[in-house]
């Protein structure tokens, strides 16, 4: 007997992609880690990188300065909501990143050179066209990548490269490159950057250089939060000793404090202090995001000492770290102000509602002694009322037995009317005590 395999049943065309419902988002959050692709870089090759704050309202004016570059070298502009462009514009290759707050630019140029940093790629472009971007500039820097054929360059060649400043470099991508630089502003208003190819792809070299822009890109702006932390901590101390005054007085038992004053100024205090967090949160928060980023990109670099060498992690270790210290110890300052002064202001609300409480306990004790005297007094009134009608009803009793005894009857008007008195007296008070009673059922009604 001989098993035959079963036919494969007849493949529909369009079956398999048409029988799901795909998430609108699918395409756009799939495409997202591809949206900004590393460059390809030959050495030699040069970049100069510029970094423009346009704040986070910025993006379409920065977009249409890259569409503007294009319109005159004629590149295909970015589309419409696009955040990044890559294209050769012939003379350079342009690189376009939008971020939160600002755009980068970075110009490409892969030639030899024998200066690393004369003549570099940003000459290439129109001056008209560059003195009109968008923003204001954060970050400039100039970025030379040598190959590893050109001849090593001494100490000495190396420090004048850099105007005789302290170096800070290292071995990085597992020793197929190094990389030196100082981190400083030069004359020309840029940093500098200078990187040897020693076994580098070209993928790998377009990974490296960006990793080293994105480096002193973010550190410029994490470190904006720096000047404004020192200029907070002095407004948070000042913050801090009348809050420490207001509470002091809280605590005194040598005078009655006044509370409402005391509350006002809390209410003043916690006013302040929070037009500060509206003006400084944002950038504190995006200032250890940025710090986050500097040191995983430091992390990716996976740097080796350069014997006699800083690397660039004990730099950064050594300025910025301190640095954020101080931003997040402001920012930690002000959220700990703010909660003080609103337990400060919880402790003394609760104060004006116990003295409030006791006046207001005061006052019903005071109404319950009126009310307690008023009773009283209509009892006394309604003791006094009885006498009164009973007397004025003995009299008209008295007139008519008078009269009575004048037409003739035989009366004695003066015993009738002394018999009489217990009886007018009790059926007054019946009366009295009857409308008393029906009154107050009324009201209960």
């Amino acid at each position: 007997m001989t098993l035959t395999r079963p036919a494969d049943p007849p493949f529909e065309a369009g079956h398999a992609s048409g029988a799901y419902n795909d998430h609108p988002l699918r395409q756009e959050i799939n495409d997202e880690v591809h949206a900004r692709p590393y460059e390809t870089l030959r050495a030699p090759a040069r970049a100069s990188h510029l970094g423009m704050f346009s704040g986070r309202h910025g993006a379409e004016a920065d977009r249409a300065a890259v569409a503007a570059l294009c319109e005159r070298y004629g590149v295909a502009p970015p589309e419409p909501g696009a955040q990044h462009l890559s294209a050769d514009f012939g003379p350079f290759r342009l690189k376009w990143e939008r971020r939160t707050e600002l755009s980068t630019y970075t110009f490409f140029v892969e030639e030899g050179f024998e200066a690393p940093f004369a003549a570099p790629p940003l000459e290439l472009l129109p001056a008209d066209w560059l003195a009109a971007l968008p923003g204001s500039r954060i970050v400039a820097i100039h970025l030379a990548l040598e190959p590893s054929w050109a001849p090593p360059r001494s100490s000495e060649a190396l420090v004048s490269l850099f105007g005789g400043n302290t170096i800070v470099g290292s071995h990085i991508s597992g020793g197929a490159a190094r990389v030196w630089t100082d981190f400083r502003i030069h004359d020309d208003g840029f940093s500098r950057i200078l990187m040897r190819d020693v076994n580098l792809r070209e993928r790998q070299a377009g990974r490296a250089v960006q990793r080293l822009l994105e480096i002193e890109t973010y550190r410029m702006m994490a470190l904006l939060a720096f000047p404004l932390a020192r200029q907070l901590n002095p407004e948070l101390n000042d913050l801090e000793e009348r809050l420490a005054g207001i509470t002091e007085r809280m605590t005194r038992s040598d005078h009655e404090p006044d509370e409402h004053a005391m509350l006002s100024r809390l209410t003043e205090l916690a006013a302040h202090t929070e037009r500060i967090g509206n003006t400084t949160n944002y950038r504190f928060h995006a200032a250890r995001a940025y710090h986050a980023i500097v040191r995983r990109r430091i992390e990716d670099l996976r740097e080796q000492r350069i014997q006699g060498l800083q690397t660039i992690q004990e730099f950064m270790g050594r300025r910025l770290e301190p640095a954020m210290r101080t931003c997040e110890a402001a920012a930690e300052r002000r959220e700990s102000l703010s909660e003080r002064i609103s337990r400060a202001g919880d402790l003394l609300r609760t104060r004006v509602d116990v003295a409030l409480e006791a006046q207001n306990r005061d006052l019903l004790d005071s109404m319950n002694r009126r009310a307690d005297l008023q009773f009283r007094l209509q009892e006394t009134v309604e003791g006094l009322s009885v006498a009164a009608i009973s007397y004025y009803a003995l009299g008209l009793v008295g007139y008519l037995l008078e009269a009575a005894s004048e037409a003739g009857l035989a009366l004695r008007p003066g015993l009738i009317k002394g018999a009489l008195v217990p009886v007018v007296v009790f059926a007054i008070w019946l009366l009295i005590r009857y409308v008393r009673s029906r009154i107050a059922r009324q009201q209960e009604a």
